[in-house]
């Protein structure tokens, strides 16, 4: 049916709404469940009358809750349902402007038809080709386009009737629906319209673009995930399960440890860690990897012993174990109350101020047993590190992991036995460093003896910097001068002279025989050592700066009374005196001449100084007859 069978606009018809806008010439079933709007169809087709079709701004069918802009059209068919509801084919005819509401049963409108001013049929016809191409772009981005719309849009010539047809076939949001059918200007109409379908290419190509890269990454990682479960399965079958397990912990270990490593550290500890788990586990690189990582994470970066420090807990270990020494002992008490006065007062030391001690002296007077001392008297962890005759700097740099064999330098073995950050480190004999064609340790020791230095320590091996300004390094030397004067401006010497006789007697009774009774399990009682006869063995068998030769001295005694006590069993106790000292350590080694009483024509008397005391020297002057 055509517009002219029905009464002339405007006119007073009946309404419905529905969720969406309808469009002009669009033939639409509809399915009618309000009563009424079951009565508007009816009173449209009782009274052969138009129909509109509105679209609510809300649920509220109250005076200017809908759109003014509507669609009105005639029914062309009904069919009751049987649960009560309607359905209607419905023919659009025109665009309808409502310009009143009639509150009646049904509901009815009065409207008038909405009609499209003139235009410029040649910008109208070019604009149109560009749509037309929009279209075409668009439907071949968007498989659900209707393809047999490109048609009937190429076979169609008006403008509105284009329009129409396109933004159906889009399905047009509300808003832009609204603001299409309300316009009366076609070449506004055609430009709207060409601006939503851009909107609609940008955002379906986006939509392509974004679902592109969500299937890849989904794809990624079945495939990541398949590949890792097959992974698992060979490795199973093949044993290397196990190895799994490892680097998984290894893993867990350095997460655990990456508040305490430095940056370069972690990084290049994750990277090796990554490397072996990528390669075969019988390749050969694979094992010299995982004996770097097992080596690097067994350093205690996370272990710091309590740095508290306590003078008179110092000097209280340094009396227990050492006789004498009144200048040595106070120097270190110095030392070390310097350190706690800026801890208590939270003073950061000056690197520039701190100080490496180095104990110079003879051997066997106590230089690495006053080490023990200070490490006793801070309880911290104690090390011991021999450079008596080392040359290779490998040694204590560490060896680049490129060679066979490469492990750390013995600075980074010695935190490891020590398992904490700030030991006590002894670098015993620091003065018989050797230089060779292999380098000089001695310009490495300059590095980890310097403060200002040693707190980015670079070890071969590990290939990242180490923090050992934490150390308390203590050296110690025979000779003064065989220590480089650059290496020697770094320490703070302490030199510990040679023990008078006096000094070795109360040592040895009041530490050396304690000392070595228990160690021989002996008893107090079991011999008898009288001060005649320590002083006799100090006077006649040994010849000494320290105290070495007479610990032997003890040592042999009582290994020879264990085995007379052994051949016999009745025998409860030994005395030991001058009488029968020959027995035990045979005749005496040194002998000193007593002073000669008359002078003696010829022979002048001369003095002798030696490391381990002095001697008078007997010259004897002889008469020639000369010219």
């Amino acid at each position: 049916m055509q517009l002219t069978d029905y009464e002339n606009f405007p006119s007073v018809l009946p309404i419905i709404f529905e969720e969406n806008f309808l469009y002009p010439f669009m033939i639409s079933p509809l399915f009618v469940t309000n009563d009424e709007d079951i009565k508007a169809v009816e009173y449209a087709i009782n009274n052969n009358k138009l129909l509109v079709i509105g679209v609510l701004k809300n649920t509220d069918k109250k005076e200017k809750a809908f759109y003014d802009v509507a669609v009105a059209g005639n029914i062309m068919r009904k069919v009751s349902l049987p649960d009560g509801r309607i359905k209607v084919l419905f023919q659009g005819l025109t665009k309808v402007k409502i310009l009143n509401v009639n509150h009646s049963i049904p509901l009815q409108v009065t409207v008038d038809e909405l009609k499209t001013n003139s235009y410029d049929q040649q910008e109208v016809s070019i604009t149109l080709e560009l749509l037309k191409n929009k279209i075409e772009s668009y439907a071949r981005l968007n498989r659900a386009f209707p393809i047999d719309l490109i048609k009937t849009i190429d076979n169609n010539s008006e403008p509105n009737r284009i329009v129409d047809i396109i933004s159906s076939a889009l399905k047009v949001d509300i808003k832009n629906a609204y603001k299409l059918l309300k316009e009366i200007d076609v070449l506004k109409r055609l430009y709207t319209l060409i601006d939503i379908v851009e909107k609609e290419i940008k955002a379906i190509k986006l939509k392509t673009e974004i679902t592109k890269k969500v299937n890849q990454q989904i794809e990624k990682t079945n495939k990541d995930y398949f590949l890792k479960e097959q992974l698992k399965t060979i490795q199973k079958e093949l044993g290397d399960d196990d190895r799994a397990k490892e680097i998984k912990k290894y893993r867990k270990k350095l997460k655990k440890l990456k508040p305490f490593i430095s940056k370069n550290g972690y990084k290049e500890i994750k990277k090796q860690i990554q490397k072996l788990s990528r390669m075969h586990p019988d390749s050969a690189d694979a094992s010299m990897i995982q004996t770097y990582i097992e080596q690097v994470l067994e350093i205690p970066f996370d272990k710091i012993v309590d740095e508290k420090i306590d003078i008179f807990d110092v000097q209280n270990q340094l009396d227990t174990d050492h006789y004498s020494l009144k200048e040595p002992k106070e120097r270190i008490v110095e030392y070390f109350a310097l350190k706690e006065y800026l801890q208590i007062n939270n003073i950061s030391q000056d690197k520039k101020n701190s100080t490496i001690i180095c104990f110079v002296g003879p051997p066997g007077v106590g230089k690495t047993s006053l080490a023990n001392s200070i490490a006793n008297a801070l309880k911290r962890p104690l090390e011991r590190i021999a450079l008596g005759g080392l040359e290779d700097v490998s040694e204590l740099r560490g060896h680049r992991r490129t060679y066979i064999g490469a492990m750390p330098g013995r600075l980074i073995q010695a935190l490891v036995n020590a398992k904490a950050m700030n030991p006590v480190i002894v670098l015993d004999e620091i003065d018989k460093l050797g230089q060779t064609h292999r380098g000089d340790p001695t310009a490495v020791m300059l590095e980890v003896l310097d403060p200002e230095q040693n707190d980015k320590f670079r070890d071969h091996y590990l290939n990242f910097e180490i923090d050992l300004s934490k150390i308390i390094f203590v050296a110690t030397a025979n000779n003064l001068s065989s220590i480089p004067a650059p290496l020697r401006d770094r320490l703070e010497i302490i030199e510990i002279n040679s023990y008078t006789p006096t000094e070795k007697f109360f040592i040895a009774k009041n530490y050396l025989l304690p000392q070595e009774l228990s160690k021989h399990g002996l008893k107090k009682s079991q011999i008898n050592l009288s001060d005649a006869t320590i002083k006799l063995i100090i006077d006649k068998y040994t010849l000494e700066a320290g105290v070495r030769n007479l610990r032997r001295s003890f040592n042999k005694i009582f290994r020879k009374v264990i085995k007379e006590f052994i051949e016999d069993t009745s025998i409860k106790k030994i005395s030991i005196s001058s009488k029968n000292i020959n027995k035990y350590l045979k005749k005496p080694i040194f002998e000193i001449d007593p002073a000669d009483k008359r002078d003696k024509v010829g022979i002048v008397n001369g003095l002798a100084w030696t490391s381990v005391g002095g001697d008078v020297l007997k010259i004897e002057a002889v008469k020639f007859k000369g010219k």
